[in-house]
């Protein structure tokens, strides 16, 4: 599934993956929520419960994950405080859902649009 992530004024593109996480994710779309920011990681609360599944420690650069002990979804642009090394590490274990499209510079444009308390709207394309 495609989706349109917008806060201030920039809009990125990006997708849900097939699982039953995503799924359930995407049946509470559109949702707007107000961003928080931890390191170089987008998270927000959404109404969504349940557990993990696949759950992974590290995740990649543009990864949009479902974090269980949230709830929240996260949108990984790089490091957070629990990285070690180049790795991007969440909190605690999430479930990948998706990706944001783009590269490194997309990704650091986010970042700067994103800070905490903006409002953060999530829907489908």
């Amino acid at each position: 599934m495609r989706l349109e992530i917008s806060a201030g004024g920039l809009k990125v593109a990006a997708w849900l993956n097939e699982s039953a996480t995503a799924a359930r994710v995407a049946g509470i779309l559109p949702i707007t929520s107000s961003v928080n920011v931890w390191g170089e990681e987008v998270y927000f609360a959404i109404p969504v419960k349940t557990g993990p599944e696949n759950a992974q420690e590290v995740v990649s650069i543009g990864d949009i994950a479902y974090w269980p002990d949230g709830p929240a979804l996260c949108i990984f642009l790089g490091r957070t405080p629990a990285s070690r090394g180049d790795e991007i590490r969440p909190a605690s274990p999430v479930n990948v859902i998706g990706k944001v499209d783009g590269d490194r510079k997309v990704f650091q444009q986010v970042l700067a649009q994103f800070k905490t308390g903006e409002k953060i709207t999530i829907s489908k394309r």
